[in-house]
């Protein structure tokens, strides 16, 4: 790989990344509907932790919702320290899934001038 793919690489990454200021505050202002994990691409468990937050809310009336808002309160502050980690993995995962494109692209451009 030269130079000039590195570069179109770091620049894809650093255009695409995703910010670890708006992931802090989607935790903080919007961290009970799991806004933070789906800003970063995690559906699964945005949806986990709105189930339990919500699911909790609704059910706290009749008392078996009061484990499921500790479980999704421990889970988001658990996250505080999580992302950091989540933004640098959702980096990699831009910065191989950009370097694959750029070597197909390679691929294809060698095939064309043969």
């Amino acid at each position: 790989m030269d130079t000039q793919q590195q570069i179109l690489i770091e620049q894809r990454v650093a255009n695409g990344k995703k910010s670890l200021g708006v992931a802090y505050l989607l935790l903080f202002f919007l961290g009970g509907f799991g806004a933070h994990r789906f800003y970063l691409g995690r559906t699964a468990s945005a949806i986990a932790i709105l189930v339990l937050v919500w699911g909790g809310v609704v059910l706290s009336a009749i008392l078996i919702g009061i484990p499921m808002l500790i479980i999704g309160g421990i889970w988001i502050l658990v996250d505080i320290f999580l992302l950091p980690g989540m933004v640098a993995m959702d980096m990699q995962r831009l910065r191989a899934t950009t370097t694959q494109e750029i070597n197909a692209l390679a691929g294809v451009q060698s095939q064309i001038n043969r």
